[in-house]
């Protein structure tokens, strides 16, 4: 393993790097923004090992998940969609990224409903850094 993977591995969420590799990231004075590229792994069952499968493409989502240094961090997960020869319906993979019903990551959510701004002041800063650029303090 690289220094560079281990190093990510401490910052982005625990397992992304199983199924993920990393394509490219940029910054901004109030994001940071992270890109992963699901790995070309379809989900083979045992009825389609014999089966020619054909990637689709991608399919973006971006999550939002603990600030870094001060900025948002937004995880752009670039989702591969794959299709079974003489099948219609499209193949991926179940990877839970975000909390249900939210565009933020898992841990981060738990982290907020538990917190709620009154321990740590996360929640309260990340109020702050996700408001519009003209509403921030």
């Amino acid at each position: 393993m690289t220094i560079e993977k281990s190093i990510l591995e401490l910052i982005l969420p625990e397992g992304i790097l199983e199924w993920f590799d990393l394509a490219g990231g940029d910054r901004n004075e109030n994001d940071l923004r992270i890109i992963l590229e699901e790995k070309n792994l379809p989900p083979i069952t045992e009825e389609l090992k014999n089966k020619t499968i054909i990637s689709k493409g991608f399919k973006e989502i971006t999550i939002t998940d603990f600030p870094i240094r001060g900025r948002r961090t937004l995880l752009t997960f670039r989702r591969r969609y794959w299709q079974a020869e003489g099948q219609i319906e499209l193949l991926k993979r179940d990877i839970p990224l975000n909390f249900p019903g939210t565009q933020l990551e898992k841990e981060f959510a738990d982290f907020l409903k538990e917190d709620g701004g009154r321990k740590s002041g996360l929640a309260n800063f990340y109020r702050q850094v996700s408001s519009p650029p003209g509403q921030r303090i």
